[in-house]
């Protein structure tokens, strides 16, 4: 159901530190002309941390709306507490999202038990869900097992991917009939060769294009193309990652010229020797002067 490309998409805010609508209306904009399958709005790199509920529904409501019958929304409405996941993810069913982003409860550190049953009310709520494994960020992985029995849920269609573990898609791949994402765009090929079938990404937001390019020629088995702008673009992967997602890829953007690089507390700007570098990368993929 969601195979492809998803932009993991960044939410701009004004130099006020307010929400920058017109901003992120462009930013969707340049993601339908890049040919990406969709767009995930506040989700990590969308800092859904700092956003209030009301900014987090209007984030949401914005991107369905610009999006709308071209390129699917994969809602992020994730949270450590049932009930918070719960009551963004009927808005933004709602609204019209597509799909819902369900990232492991955090900090609270639940048992296996307790994410079979908190995943599974999410999916409940009728909205198809990727669940999303990230054990770095939460504290806890989803167990290959939980997996396994989630995927019996018929809401419950995919797995973003993100503990840096391309043997987990393989296993994956063997137990489970879901579609499987990568959540990391140096892994993205590497993943795709044994059986995932697109990516939740971080790089697309400034090369959507060349990201849907390597994407799809993986899926259509053109590998030796697929291996080609893989390596062209594996050096800006790995910087896009000097620092806590999302201020190196909110950094380019701006760099580029397509919003201004606001972030809110604790975020902060990046170090002048991490920039430093990450505009080499960019200068050498072609996309700053």
């Amino acid at each position: 159901m969601f195979e492809g490309v998803y932009t993991a998409i960044v939410t701009p805010f004004a130099a006020d530190g307010r929400l920058d609508e017109a901003a992120f209306r462009s930013l969707l904009e340049a993601q339908v002309a890049g040919g990406v399958d969709g767009v995930v709005p506040v989700g990590t790199t969308g800092e859904s941390p700092t956003l209030n509920m009301e900014e987090h529904r209007r984030v949401i409501e914005i991107a369905v709306e610009v999006c709308r019958g071209r390129i699917r929304v994969i809602a992020g409405t994730g949270g450590n507490s049932t009930e918070e996941a719960l009551d963004l993810t009927r808005q933004a069913k709602e609204v019209g999202a597509d799909g819902s982003l369900q990232v492991t409860p955090y900090y609270n550190k639940p048992s296996q038990a307790g994410l079979v049953k908190h995943f599974s009310a999410v999916a409940d709520t009728g909205l198809p869900v990727v669940l999303y494994n990230i054990p770095g960020r939460t504290g806890i992985p989803i167990a290959l097992e939980t997996v396994v029995e989630l995927a019996s849920h018929p809401n419950i269609v995919a797995v973003k991917e993100a503990g840096g573990s391309v043997d987990q898609v393989s296993h994956l791949v063997r137990t489970c009939d879901l579609t499987i994402l990568s959540g990391d765009d140096m892994l993205t090929l590497p993943m795709m060769v044994v059986g995932a079938e697109g990516v939740i990404s971080v790089a697309s937001n400034i090369i959507p294009a060349e990201i849907s390019s390597m994407v799809h020629a993986a899926l259509d088995g053109n590998w030796e193309s697929a291996r080609k702008l893989h390596g062209a673009y594996h050096r800006l992967f790995c910087d896009l990652f000097l620092e806590t997602n999302p201020v190196p890829v909110k950094t380019a953007l701006a760099l580029m010229g397509r919003l201004t690089a606001g972030f809110r507390l604790p975020l902060c700007e990046m170090s002048p020797a991490h920039q430093a570098t990450l505009e080499a990368s960019l200068r050498d993929s072609g996309l700053i002067a």
